[in-house]
């Protein structure tokens, strides 16, 4: 792998991790839950994380397939934080 590549890797890991992050934060205030400007923000945030990989794509310092796998393991990431935190939610209306 060269030096671009790597790169090109790290910061998308990096940004991933950083939305990830807003993501458990929100959800550790139960906004996650209810919030549908916060759903929002997910989309946009997830939105913009797209437009990043397929640049670096573009650029040649990934490849598709692993631009499209970063992004899909990012949602999945996302989906259990949303998932856990809406079941928690449903616990403490109960």
């Amino acid at each position: 792998m060269n030096d671009r590549k790597k790169g090109a890797l790290v910061l998308l890991q990096q940004d991933a991790l950083r939305i990830q992050q807003v993501i458990e934060n929100q959800k550790n205030n139960l906004c996650l839950a209810h919030c549908k400007a916060f759903e929002e923000i997910i989309d946009t945030q997830m939105y913009g994380f797209s437009k990043e990989v397929n640049f670096a794509v573009r650029l040649g310092a990934l490849e598709e397939s692993e631009g499209k796998k970063i992004i899909a393991e990012l949602e999945g990431r996302l989906n259990q934080l949303y998932t856990q935190a809406y079941e928690h939610s449903e616990l403490k209306e109960e």
